[in-house]
């Protein structure tokens, strides 16, 4: 038997599987690494504690799964979005990596905004938001301007790590849309925005496919591991690239809804000319010469699991949803909105917060949480309404996250979204999109497609009931007006707020 591994490196802990040639997972190991936050809004990490964690994982791996190390053909990577990763003329880290999640850049971001205006749009397809890695460039060139003196290159999480295990620098296309300094459907630097903020086109690492064999593993890297220093090494891709390969999303009017501490839909885009004028992130896709868009809901599970820490500390999940079940739709006149940190889709509104709203006093708990429930792909469904207005045809919808682990909640979607959702048997994440990616380029398959048609396995499909999605498109019609109502009352309240 012939094995592939996918490295997806999260935000939290880097998650490693050896996958066989028939998509089977074999053995999985995740190892964790923590945060620095030195400051409020600061979110860093030590670049070195991703590698020291995956060549444990991987030693690990190897050891308990007992697969012969020959046998295993090659690897790819998945990686948190966005990260700065600043390197010397050694080639040495210069600082800690600054994440997506880190929000110390808005002065940054209204600086691009006021440089560039419509050109930014233009060029990178996307907003310029906190997350994403031109802002902290520019945020260490003013604030830490003998680093960013001593920068050479800069590396995206995923990209350090496998510069680490093969000495080789590069960046690739999924990922660096996302930085705010790729011409996306050109698929190149933008020397036009390196040269509006005096930063050297030198600083961008050079650029791959994100099937690209980059080459094997250092032999050091092969000794600490156990793995073969034959192992081939591909470029691998974003984190919602490859979990969009892992869930099959790599034709038209296919999506994925993905719930889980927050909400993403993602759909598959041909069209690289379509517009949406910054409402929905575009970026590259890992398939090549593809792209996806995608929208955001800050607080999709974790809304849930607020409720229930907040209100149901005692009650398992499994208990709310039950109960939830028994409650007919609108939840007797309640409505949530899950603005609970702000929200991105369509808003990108910081200030905002969430509500209930109709709250009566004939309501009860399982009302309440399925409000949330309800309000949580309300709010997913701004993306579909923002899809679905540009000419978007969204039919089949793959499901995963917590949101696919309940019935409930599947069905749920199919009403609100009008479509076909399915969950799927396998579900790995972007570590298996990552695993594809390596299996494919390994021409196990004669393409991506292939590859998931063998690998991915479906479990359930839930389609539309007519009666309910009358009911939900009367109810979102009205939850669309929560946010236009109650967003002057929340700035207000915004002081009182303890920062």
């Amino acid at each position: 038997m012939r094995y592939v591994i996918g490295i997806d490196l999260g935000t939290s802990a880097v998650k490693v599987l050896l996958v066989n040639k028939e998509g089977e997972v074999e053995h999985a190991v995740a190892k964790n690494y923590p945060l620095i936050q030195e400051h409020p809004g600061y979110n860093e990490q030590n670049p070195e504690e991703w590698v020291d964690k995956t060549l444990q994982a991987l030693r690990q791996l190897v050891t308990e799964s007992g697969v012969n190390p020959a046998e295993i053909a090659g690897l790819s990577y998945s990686g948190q979005m966005h990260g700065l990763v600043l390197l010397d003329e050694r080639q040495q880290l210069i600082r800690p990596a600054i994440l997506w999640n880190d929000t110390r850049t808005t002065e940054q971001c209204e600086e691009i905004k006021t440089v560039l205006g419509d050109k930014l749009l233009t060029i990178t397809k996307n907003q310029a938001l906190e997350g994403f890695t031109l802002p902290k460039i520019l945020w260490v060139k003013e604030h830490e301007p003998a680093s960013f003196k001593r920068s050479t290159v800069f590396l995206l999480p995923k990209d350090y790590l496998r510069f680490r295990m093969t000495g080789r620098l590069h960046s690739e296309y999924s990922d660096a849309a996302g930085t705010l300094l790729l011409d996306v459907v050109n698929k190149k630097w933008s020397s036009e925005i390196c040269q509006a903020f005096d930063l050297p086109v030198t600083l961008c690492p050079s650029l791959v496919d994100s099937g690209a064999y980059i080459g094997t593993l250092l032999p050091e890297i092969a000794k600490i591991t156990g793995l073969s220093s034959s192992t081939k090494v591909f470029a691998g891709g974003a984190d919602n690239a490859c979990g969009a390969i892992g869930a099959g999303i790599l034709s038209a009017g296919k999506a994925l809804c993905s719930i889980g501490t927050s909400g993403v839909f993602l759909s598959f885009e041909e069209n690289k000319q379509r517009n949406f004028a910054g409402k929905v992130h575009f970026f590259n896709h890992s398939q090549e010469d593809s792209y996806y868009t995608m929208g955001v809901t800050l607080a999709a599970g974790y809304s849930l699991s607020w409720f229930k820490n907040t209100f149901a500390e005692n009650d398992s999940f499994d208990q709310l949803l039950d109960e939830a079940a028994k409650v007919p739709i609108g939840s007797n006149g309640l409505l949530f909105a899950p603005y609970l940190v702000g929200e991105r889709t369509p808003y990108v509104d910081a200030k905002i917060r969430g509500t209930f709203t109709g709250i009566d006093g004939s309501h009860k708990k399982e009302h309440f949480v399925r409000a949330v429930m309800e309000g949580i792909v309300f709010s997913i469904n701004d993306t579909v309404d923002i899809f679905k207005a540009n000419g978007k045809n969204v039919d089949t919808i793959i499901s995963i996250g917590g949101g696919a682990k309940n019935d409930l909640w599947l069905q749920m979607q199919a009403d609100i979204f009008n479509g076909t959702v399915i969950s799927l048997a396998n579900e790995q994440g972007p570590g298996m999109g990552a695993a594809m990616l390596a299996a494919s380029s390994l021409k196990w398959f004669s393409s991506l497609k292939e590859c998931a048609e063998h690998f991915i396995r479906f479990q359930k499909k839930f389609k539309p009931i007519q009666e309910n999605v009358e009911k939900y498109k009367t109810l979102y019609q009205i939850y669309k007006k929560v946010y236009t109502q109650t967003k002057d009352i929340n700035y207000q309240l915004f002081p009182f707020r303890e920062q």
